[in-house]
């Protein structure tokens, strides 16, 4: 497979290596991204432990609850203007309102809208402002207590992350910052059952691939791994990592002197995971000039 200055920039964008160490990661790897970053890990070259999807995507994250639901959604557009109109944020909010009873993502595509199906109202605003946008998907989390958060809201219930909290227990406060700590913090799982085995599994392997360049016997690779994957749980897992408004106790003995099980959460970002083509400030507004 040939291998682009632009897979370069890519690889090197998220991991901090040198130029020509990542392009020898993606020779080695056959142009495969995941490979490449966990080479150039287990030869020490990945300043990053790990890979950073970059936000590409505008929109708003939308969350709210009623009683012991709540429903966080997505919506995209091309351009953080659109995600500033009135408009756009109008239909946002109609469209998470309908959410909270969806059954899921395609029942809230053709759920009733003011006499529309929801989707047939977002490609009439297309229509209207000019811009792409889309409905890219729906979470939904249910609780004794369920709390809800968005970090830098532009309006009330709507921004760039969005977070969900359901817990038994405890009190909305105490919620509230668990919602904060995993919009800052973002963890992978809430422990450590919950958390998907591949990325367990492909972990493990990059450490033992990490251990085994050092040239120490199996023995004592052996015992480096289980110390390497309890601090990666402690990373990735909520109830397991250093909780943010008290580093002294973790996520789970904060809870607990709440009196509080937290029983489930959801996290949004605004275009995660979407690459897009970069574009200035100055080619952004002449974007949108040109409607």
């Amino acid at each position: 497979m040939a291998i682009t200055a632009a897979m370069v920039k890519e690889l090197r964008d998220s991991t901090g290596a040198g130029m020509m160490d990542a392009k020898k990661a993606l020779t080695e790897n056959n142009g495969d991204m995941e490979a490449a970053v966990d080479w150039l890990r287990t030869k020490g070259l990945a300043k990053a432990a790990k890979k950073s999807g970059r936000t590409a995507a505008e929109g708003l994250v939308a969350v709210l609850v009623e009683g012991g639901k709540g429903v966080a959604v997505e919506v995209n557009s091309e351009t953080d203007f659109v995600a500033k109109n009135a408009d756009f944020q109008a239909m946002v909010a109609g469209i998470a309102k309908i959410a909270l009873t969806a059954a899921d993502y395609e029942a809230l595509l053709a759920s009733d809208m003011g006499g529309k199906t929801v989707q047939d109202v977002v490609t009439e605003k297309i229509a209207t402002i000019g811009e792409n946008m889309s409905i890219r998907r729906m979470a939904s989390i249910e609780g004794q207590i369920v709390v809800s958060y968005v970090h830098n809201a532009v309006v009330d219930g709507m921004g760039k992350i969005g977070v969900l909290v359901a817990m038994t227990g405890g009190d909305e406060a105490f919620g509230k910052q668990v919602a904060m700590h995993i919009a800052a913090t973002n963890p992978a799982a809430l422990n450590e059952e919950q958390l998907d085995q591949a990325i367990v599994d492909k972990e493990r392997q990059v450490q033992i691939d990490i251990a085994r360049e050092s040239g120490k016997p199996e023995e004592v690779i052996e015992k480096m791994i289980i110390g390497r994957m309890k601090k990666f749980m402690a990373e990735v897992t909520l109830v397991n990592q250093s909780f943010v408004i008290n580093p002294d106790l973790t996520v789970g003995a904060a809870a607990k002197e709440a009196g509080a099980e937290i029983t489930g959460f959801v996290r949004m970002e605004v275009g995660e995971g979407i690459e897009k083509k970069e574009e200035n400030f100055a080619e952004e507004v002449a974007k949108a000039a040109q409607g």
